[in-house]
């Protein structure tokens, strides 16, 4: 019987068979970030230990850092400072390699791996972080992980896991036009719910998948962590090693990765196919992910809380339904690619009056340079939109930096729980498409031309 993807990347990195479905796995890539970084640091030295192999093992600032312009070394998170500072002291301590605030190469994690090559195919990937599954765009086997699991890792190089299920999750045909990665898993959660995936780790194939560029594909693998799976991959390909070509820390020459791909005769533990044609622009209507329904659709019958938080009740079109803010950010949605995307719908236009806020915030220092080389930055600050550093920002709410209490969001992040983004605030995900087309309507909006 023929091997998954998966299978070929756990078997490669087995060290030993433990008790029950845990086995000892040998782990390539530790990557950290200030939220959690000094305390794995710290803890690892209290107990005597020294991190195995510290070239292995990479730190950045990106969750907390202040992204307005001139931000200098801070944060607006209050007691912040000190994660900033400690996690700076731990890494200089430990002699692994840190991507400071105000570093060339700062930016959002699953953002600058990728971008540096510290991922790579066939490796193995941890970071504290539940959107490490980010990086299995590149065919690389990479989740997210505790302090206490980074701690073990750095200074052993192995980690103990239970071993997931398989699921292919098949994409037939070709997307319509103005249909994206974003819209893709925002269908599969829709249809199998935000739970769909527990207990796996899911393969994306078919030739929707295959036709997305990198940047495409690391958003759909992003949001396998909402759908509960242990992470989501991609096999790699050409347009996999043309990406990588002459970054930083990839190999010259690239070795042949041609042989990481499922064998034509492996069985998966479960399957699901979706016929991409029939996709539309999503966005969430209610409290978790998996409540996503086409732009032109009507907002179903859910759990009464999610109606109370999110304002909306059942049958009334989600198209028109009113909007404060509008967010550009994230590691789903933070690429150059999404930024050309929403600029090009915003491009000599404004938005519109009833908009308070409204943000862009690049993934990287590289991805804010490259659109600026570009003029993106004016289109966007032409547009009405505040153009950004990069960071994790109001992706999530960590005290600090906030958005008007009560505030209606379309946002191009991960998340639309409960207070995510700042307490009673009620945040609608969708594309980078769909956030600016409903920036310049002042409602959500169907990028593909549907009014508001």
């Amino acid at each position: 019987m023929g091997r998954t993807l998966f299978d070929k990347l756990w078997d490669a990195h087995l060290i030993a068979e433990l008790s029950g479905t845990s086995a000892l796995i040998a782990i390539d890539r530790v990557f950290l970030h200030e939220r959690t970084g000094a305390a794995a640091l710290k803890s690892l030295a209290a107990a005597g230990r020294e991190v195995a192999d510290p070239a292995r093992v990479f730190a950045v600032m990106d969750h907390i850092v202040d992204t307005r312009p001139g931000r200098g070394d801070g944060t607006l998170m209050e007691g912040g400072a000190g994660f900033i500072t400690e996690t700076r002291s731990a890494c200089r301590a430990a002699g692994i390699t840190l991507f400071d605030v105000n570093d060339p190469d700062q930016g959002i994690t699953h953002v600058i791996s990728p971008e540096l090559g510290i991922v790579l195919p066939g490796l193995t990937l941890i970071a504290p972080d539940s959107h490490t599954c980010t990086q299995g765009a590149f065919g690389a086997l990479a989740w997210g992980i505790g302090s206490s699991e980074a701690e073990h890792a750095m200074a052993t190089g192995t980690l103990r896991v239970a071993r997931p299920r398989t699921m292919r999750v098949t994409f037939t045909g070709r997307l319509p036009a103005g249909v994206t990665a974003k819209d893709m898993i925002l269908r599969l959660l829709a249809d199998h719910g935000a739970g769909g995936g527990a207990g796996h780790a899911v393969e994306f194939a078919g030739e929707a998948v295959r036709a997305l560029d990198m940047e495409a594909r690391m958003t759909l693998c992003n949001m396998a962590t909402e759908f509960a799976a242990m992470t989501g991959l991609i096999a790699p390909d050409a347009a996999t090693s043309a990406w990588l070509e002459g970054r930083r820390y990839a190999p010259s020459p690239l070795p042949d990765w041609s042989d990481l791909t499922s064998d034509a005769d492996a069985v998966f533990d479960a399957e699901i196919e979706i016929n991409a044609a029939s996709l539309a622009p999503m966005v969430t209507w209610g409290t978790s992910p998996g409540q996503a329904i086409a732009v032109s659709g009507t907002v179903p019958q859910g759990p009464e809380r999610a109606h109370d938080y999110i304002g909306l009740a059942p049958g009334q079109p989600i198209a028109g339904t009113p909007i404060d803010v509008a967010f550009i950010g994230s590691c789903t949605n933070a690429r150059l690619s999404d930024l050309r995307r929403a600029a090009a719908i915003l491009k000599g236009k404004r938005i519109a009056p009833s908009i308070r806020t409204a943000l862009v915030v690049p993934g990287s220092g590289a991805v804010r340079r490259a659109a600026e080389a570009e003029g993106l930055d004016k289109v966007f600050t032409d547009a009405g939109f505040e153009w950004r550093m990069s960071g994790c920002s109001m992706c999530f709410y960590a005290g600090g930096e906030s958005f008007p209490a009560g505030a209606r969001v379309i946002s191009s992040t991960n998340r639309n729980f409960e207070g995510r983004q700042g307490p009673g605030i009620r945040t609608h995900i969708a594309s980078p498409e769909t956030v600016a087309a409903s920036a310049l309507a002042g409602a959500i909006a169907d990028p593909c031309g549907g009014a508001a």
